[in-house]
């Protein structure tokens, strides 16, 4: 931020000088990157602002950080003077000669404009133009030069349209138009994409909201008629637009550190009375604004004691009082230890926690005043649940023999796509640094796809298979206007289907399969106890990328609640073919949060039992869309009596069995209490399990 001392001491009583200017700025957290001697007995310093102090990038908000942490206030501000130019306002009223619609209040929070009739537009004043090119800015005219002096003044960026070049003689504030043209101020025509937000009249866009305006509806040496707007931006948005067309202004810079809206009146205001100043004209009466209801001032709890155990060292209540008072934070003492505390509009976004209040005690006293011990008096604590958790998971994904991978959060579009859930979109990046794979990845699962292809050039070979694992983040975002991200944190597991050779033959493939669901209930039943039950069910795939025969959705059943975890299944051929794979892989994609806040019951003793027990086989022959989830709820349906368990052996399919059906064989487990069981015992509950078996899914048995 360049900053003219000159223009600085217009603020400041009595005036500060150069060096005394950089040591108090410097000392407050504003370095100061060089010093520059102008014609005329000006100065320049080049002031480094952090991405919080959006409110810094100005010569008024500097002045405040002067006068407020210059000690004893030795210095006081005087804050620039704006009043309201509507109370002289005389003809005809604004509304009546132009229209103001904003429709997307949530990314434009508040818009004002003005209607200036009868300006001459012509050369600015000494004063003005003198004061733009000490900071590097160049002269253009009187009006213009007005929006870029408050820009500078305020950190309120600004823009005047040619009401006459404006059609319907309206001013729309909206998302563009997918593929809309707009010819900007630097003579570029740019395509528009649908979540880039523009103020547009009644035709067609005029200005790149927040960024930069349109050469159509500037203002040039014929204009008489203006509109002055001033206004505030969604950051995000203007962020957006900004690196997608590579403007970078100096209204940007400050939108994407967020102006408040309460600071706007003021601005315009002000815009308004000096452009009546150096360009005359007659402001027609009647403030305009669109937007949302402005918000309240935020209270923000201090308690000096927090202040104290954080700094380590003691300030006292009167002299935290002063610092804030000083810094226009309103203060309201409620007891010993409790301020109530205002921080003022131009900081709603830096100000917003305890903590930070507590920053500023440290700021304004100086770090001079926090002592540097020989010894630093730390404790070391117990690490957070979720890092012990992720660990242990980390230690069972081990043990199943899968190796963990840290990889690139980018790849390339179609990769991407593959793994894309439906109802979502890719996130891209403008950075031409990414190349070819400049899409955040959706899924886990092209990176780890990405590192088998790797061990498999390296021909990498391990006994029942390459097994990979990962804990990262992945993105996708909605579409329409504002494109909300979606971010989720997920563990990926790939392992290869063991078998002989390049194909697979069925079994295998089911095998693999089983396996990973073992992996599943393992890490599952370690986070939500022995009890905990993993059900998967068969389910239509969300993304291409899976086999749509083998996908399912896993399921977990755990201290009465029942989760979504994730999903598993084989990858698509297809995409096998993408990765040059030579043999298929399975994969399972689990949230990490919901796995991480699996619930582990409190454990018990049970004593070993005291009787044998006695296990019974039975092969049902069911259609092929029977599910082993499905026999087992049957099978616990039943109820019966003194059975502790039912277990899967295998499956069969064959001609014995007929075509589109399998057999499956169960194996269950019965166990009393007081008695060793015989096979009569368990007989009758056999009996009545077959029955049950055909009723419900149609089963017909044979013996094992």
């Amino acid at each position: 931020m360049h900053i003219s001392l000159r223009w600085l001491n217009q603020y400041l009583h009595p005036q500060i000088s150069a060096a005394e200017a950089e040591s108090v700025l410097t000392s407050v957290g504003f370095p100061i990157e060089s010093v520059q001697s102008l014609p005329g007995g000006d100065t320049l310093l080049d002031v480094e602002v952090t991405s919080n102090r959006g409110d810094c990038l100005s010569h008024v908000g500097l002045a405040r950080e002067i006068a407020a942490c210059v000690g004893g206030g030795a210095r006081s501000f005087r804050p620039p003077e704006a009043g309201d130019p509507h109370h002289t306002g005389r003809g005809t009223p604004a509304r009546q000669v132009f229209s103001l619609s904003n429709t997307v209040p949530e990314a434009c929070p508040y818009f004002t404009a003005q209607v200036i009739r009868g300006v001459k537009i012509g050369p600015s004043p000494a004063w003005l133009s003198d004061a733009l090119e000490a900071v590097g800015q160049r002269s253009i005219n009187n009006v213009v030069d007005v929006t870029n002096w408050l820009c500078f003044e305020l950190g309120q960026p600004s823009h005047v349209f040619d009401l006459a070049r404006l059609a319907g003689s309206s001013l729309v504030i909206r998302w563009a138009k997918s593929g809309e043209k707009l010819k900007t101020l630097d003579g570029k025509e740019r395509e528009l994409q649908a979540d880039e937000l523009v103020v547009a009249d009644s035709e067609r866009a005029q200005s790149l909201a927040g960024v930069i305006g349109g050469f159509d509806s500037q203002v040039t040496e014929a204009t008489t008629d203006i509109v002055l707007e001033a206004a505030t931006w969604d950051p995000t948005v203007v962020r957006r637009g900004s690196r997608r067309h590579r403007v970078r202004t100096d209204a940007s810079a400050r939108f994407e550190r967020w102006v408040d809206p309460r600071t706007v009146q003021f601005a315009a205001w002000r815009a308004a009375r000096l452009i009546l100043d150096v360009a005359g004209g007659e402001l027609a009466p009647g403030f305009m604004h669109e937007g949302r209801p402005l918000d309240a001032a935020a209270r923000i709890t201090f308690r000096p004691s927090r202040c104290r155990g954080i700094l380590g060292i003691e300030t006292p209540v009167a002299e935290i009082i002063r610092i804030f008072r000083a810094l226009e934070i309103e203060v309201t003492q409620r007891d010993e230890d409790t301020l109530l505390c205002e921080p003022p509009a131009w900081r709603s976004a830096d100000l917003v926690r305890e903590i930070d209040l507590i920053e500023e005690v440290a700021r304004v006293r100086g770090m001079n005043a926090v002592p540097t011990l020989e010894r630093l008096p730390i404790v070391a604590g117990p690490a957070q649940r979720s890092e012990g958790r992720r660990r242990e998971l980390g230690a069972i994904l081990t043990g199943q023999g899968f190796f963990e991978t840290v990889t690139f959060s980018f790849t390339t579009p179609v990769r991407a796509e593959a793994f894309l859930p439906q109802g979502l979109e890719a996130v891209g990046v403008d950075d031409e640094r990414r190349g070819a794979e400049p899409t955040l990845r959706p899924s886990l699962l092209p990176s780890l796809l990405q590192c088998r292809r790797a061990n498999q050039d390296g021909q990498v070979e391990i006994a029942g298979g390459v097994r990979f694992f990962e804990r990262a983040a992945v993105f996708a975002q909605a579409p329409g206007g504002g494109r909300r991200t979606v971010e989720r944190r997920v563990v990926g597991l790939l392992a290869d289907v063991v078998g002989s050779g390049k194909k697979r033959s069925f079994e295998e493939l089911q095998a693999s399969i089983r396996m990973m669901r073992g992996v599943v209930e393992a890490v599952t039943m370690a986070f939500g106890g022995g009890r905990s039950v993993v059900t998967v069910k068969p389910a239509e795939p969300p993304a291409a990328g899976w086999d749509r025969a083998s996908h399912g959705e896993i399921v977990v059943h755990s201290n009465g609640k029942v989760l979504t975890l994730g999903r598993s299944g084989l990858i698509a051929e297809r995409v096998q073919r993408e990765y040059g794979l030579e043999v298929p892989v399975v994969a399972a994609e689990l949230d990490e949060g919901v796995l991480l806040d699996l619930s582990r019951p409190v454990g018990g003793i049970d004593p070993l039992p005291g009787f044998p027990s006695i296990e019974r086989d039975l092969s049902a022959i069911v259609d092929e869309g029977v599910t082993w989830n499905r026999i087992v709820e049957v099978v616990r349906e039943c109820r019966l009596g003194h059975c502790e368990d039912v277990g899967f052996v295998g499956s069969y399919r064959g001609k014995q069995v007929g075509e589109g059906k399998k057999s499956v064989t169960l194996r269950l487990r019965f166990r009393a209490p007081d008695q060793t069981l015989r096979h009569e015992d368990v007989d009758p509950q056999m009996t009545t399990l077959a029955g049950v078996l055909e009723r419900e899914v149609a089963a017909v048995f044979r013996t094992t």
